[in-house]
């Protein structure tokens, strides 16, 4: 190799490893102070240093960035501007397009260097966080508008994986808070088929899934809505299947509907396996662990003669991928009191299960692309050494370091969901919370119940067992 291209490739690689010393970290312990004052419920210090982030709209993590502000803004009640940002992650979600430019870098380096695509139940999340904030300004049209673009949302999720039915490509929540918006808005006939697409999701994919059947509270939504629109033959059909049935209310009655987010959901680590090259056939090379009963094939026919040769004498690979680590909250059950009645909060969504299937559903995929992309990395050192066995040892210590998965993930999501409808009496009433699990909490809440309203009001458990 000419002296000059030697020097310049040094240049490179030189460059190359300023710039991963610095992203050796994940995501989460790059961003732990931010995840600190979420947790401990110092928002305002959380909003201070999102805003002190220069590259956070610009940056590759912009989507992340956008999350976080809707999220922070929403616990500090400022729903208007939570929506705004909130906004700006839905248009970036919906315009994502590859950049061949980090597609070819994520080749040589790792993924981390991509624009960051959110998961499927990430960008659902999103158009969920709106509903609430429309919800919390009585903004029941707007509301309504972002569930039926969670409906566009869950629709395309059906058709990406209609081939495979075992993988999260339907949200029975999210048509369950349509039902509930729906029927707040008068809408009882949408309502219906909304409270009965969420009982169908729960019935024939969570509980297959999640291991969570349909909450009894959407039971009685439906059964109740059935009756109010007049669909008697589905109101008996459900009043027989559930074996419950709809009294009709007190007409100064309005109802309570209280969602209680707990805890807060995974992050994302990484791991790492060895695959064996099998063998060289028809311009495929085939990587192994027979461990994990795995097998990719990585096509490198359409490849120089010598790049091939650099694939077929690989021995094997290390790889990294993704994975999820669960952070378990303090509390696991919760209920309201009030006028001497309580009422169960039940679990409506487990996003911490959802999180774990989802990266599981794309798992061959991830694996499939890890090692094109360290193969790759590992027949270049190839090439490299046998120019020059400096730069070859020099390219291997590149690609050591720069070898990660892309631990990347929406952090200030809830563990999960538990929500329950209460029905009271026009005026001021006192709701009691009592959570239990690793310790009791309780609370005390006001609300002003209108007659023929629907009062929506959301509380975040941020306690996790450290």
């Amino acid at each position: 190799m000419p002296i000059k291209k030697i020097k310049l490739a040094l240049l490179i690689v030189t460059a190359f490893i300023s710039l991963t010393f610095v992203g050796c970290a994940t995501y989460y312990q790059k961003n732990y102070q931010l995840q600190s004052y979420i947790t401990d419920g110092d928002f305002n210090s959380a909003d201070k240093l999102l805003n002190k982030d220069k590259k956070g709209e610009t940056g590759i993590n912009r989507v992340l960035h956008y999350m976080n502000k809707g999220m922070v803004n929403f616990m500090m009640g400022q729903y208007e501007v939570s929506n705004t940002y909130l906004e700006k992650a839905d248009l970036y979600n919906e315009d994502y397009k590859k950049s061949f430019g980090s597609e070819a870098l994520s080749l040589l380096s790792n993924p981390m260097v991509k624009p960051y695509k959110p998961e499927d139940f990430e960008t659902v999340m999103v158009h969920y966080y709106k509903s609430l904030n429309y919800l919390m300004l009585e903004k029941y049209e707007d509301a309504l508008v972002e569930c039926r673009r969670v409906n566009i949302q869950l629709q395309q999720l059906n058709d990406k994986y209609k081939k495979n039915t075992n993988k999260y490509a339907n949200d029975a929540f999210a048509h369950n808070l349509m039902g509930m918006i729906y029927d707040a808005s008068g809408d009882k006939n949408n309502a219906f088929i909304a409270y009965r697409n969420a009982y169908d999701t729960y019935e024939n994919d969570y509980k297959k899934l999640f291991n969570i059947s349909a909450p009894e509270q959407l039971k009685k939504d439906l059964l109740r809505v059935a009756y109010q629109v007049g669909f008697m033959q589905e109101y008996n059909f459900y009043k027989d299947k559930f074996s419950l049935e709809y009294t009709p209310k007190n007409d100064d009655e309005g109802s309570l509907v209280f969602l209680w987010m707990n805890g807060f959901g995974p992050v994302k680590s990484e791991w790492s396996i060895n695959f064996t090259n099998t063998g060289f056939n028809n311009g495929w090379v085939t990587f192994a662990n027979e461990d994990y009963g795995l097998n990719f094939p990585v096509y490198v026919g359409n490849r120089k003669r010598e790049e091939q040769g650099a694939f077929m004498n690989l021995s094997f690979v290390r790889v990294a991928f993704p994975k999820y680590v669960e952070r378990k909250p303090k509390f696991s059950q919760a209920r309201l009191r009030t006028n001497n009645q309580q009422y169960q909060l039940e679990l409506s969504e487990d996003i911490n299960a959802i999180a774990f299937q989802s990266l599981k559903d794309r798992m061959a995929r991830e694996m499939a692309n890890s090692i094109a992309r360290l193969a790759t990395k590992k027949a270049l050192e190839s090439l490299a050494n046998k120019e020059n066995k400096n730069l070859g040892s020099i390219v291997s210590i590149v690609n050591a370091l720069t070898e990660k998965a892309d631990t990347r993930n929406w952090q200030s999501l809830p563990y999960a969901i538990h929500y329950t409808r209460i029905p009271l009496q026009a005026g001021n009433h006192q709701v009691h919370l009592q959570v239990n699990g690793s310790g009791q909490s309780h609370e005390t809440f006001y609300f002003d119940i209108k007659k023929n309203k629907t009062t929506f009001f959301t509380y975040h458990q941020l306690e996790t067992i450290q």
